[in-house]
């Protein structure tokens, strides 16, 4: 769909997977398909650097799982803003972890409880889920990063020159260490507040070229007591065989989820 954000002020794209009358229904033999007050458990998906909300559609296979898991499945586009309000452009992170969640729940029937709602990204994507998971504990019950997580902020990054990202990317340059929207401190201040946090899952091909940071924020997370999960998969890089893999793992195994509709009792 296509809606007026007034967070990102213009027109912007989300790709939804609303789950509906599937073979697995078939295979229950249940009558009561569709009623009314029904809920859907929610899965946050961010896309890569240099994606938007049709990646995981067309290089996945996230349609038929959330349809198999009966989850629905929401994919913002970011457009390489790193999930971040910009103080010169549009408020992307207010975007996904405010404003989304809000017209969604108008809109559909999507459960608004914390056991309900999911959050997961990969490269830029598991970036960005770090931060709205340590930042917003309360919204998610989980968060995978996959071939990306949280990122020390006092460690300044540039471009990469000569790629298709030279641009930098503005969550490098605005985030001060030890601010409100520093993620890195948010996950410690969460553990020495009591606050509930989300359980983790950090993976990576281990020939992926951001292992070392994923391996620095799995360490980070270990020492403060995070319920991590944390996964090296032989033989993958930065690809979307890898990630459509850990995405039906997590939906089929890891994820806090029901596998069926929510019915009103």
């Amino acid at each position: 769909m296509n809606f007026l954000s007034k967070a990102l002020g213009m027109q912007t794209n989300v790709t939804i997977c609303l789950p509906s009358y599937s073979f697995a229904d078939v295979m229950q033999n249940r009558d009561d398909i569709y009623v009314q007050s029904m809920k859907y458990q929610v899965l946050w998906l961010l896309h890569g650097g240099s994606g938007d909300d049709s990646d995981y559609v067309n290089f996945s296979n996230i349609v038929r799982y959330a349809d198999d898991n009966k989850l629905a499945v929401v994919m913002p586009a970011d457009f390489n803003a790193m999930y971040s309000d910009d103080p010169a452009g549009s408020a992307y992170y207010k975007f996904v972890v405010e404003e989304l969640p809000e017209m969604c729940a108008a809109l559909f029937p999507f459960s608004t409880k914390r056991e309900d709602n999911f959050i997961a990204g990969l490269s830029m994507g598991g970036m960005g889920t770090f931060k709205c998971a340590m930042l917003n504990p309360e919204k998610y019950a989980a968060a995978i990063c996959m071939s990306g997580a949280g990122s020390d902020p006092s460690i300044k990054r540039e471009g990469r020159a000569g790629t298709m990202l030279a641009r930098p990317m503005p969550d490098w340059k605005i985030v001060v260490p030890g601010s409100d929207i520093d993620a890195w401190a948010a996950a410690k201040r969460n553990v020495e507040n009591g606050v509930e946090v989300p359980k983790m899952w950090l993976t990576s091909g281990d020939k992926d070229f951001v292992l070392e940071g994923v391996r620095k924020c799995r360490d980070y997370l270990q020492e403060l007591g995070y319920d991590l999960t944390y996964d090296e998969v032989p033989g993958y890089g930065h690809e979307w065989d890898f990630w459509d893999l850990t995405l039906r793992k997590a939906l089929k195994d890891w994820l806090p989820i029901r596998h069926s509709v929510i019915y009103p009792e």
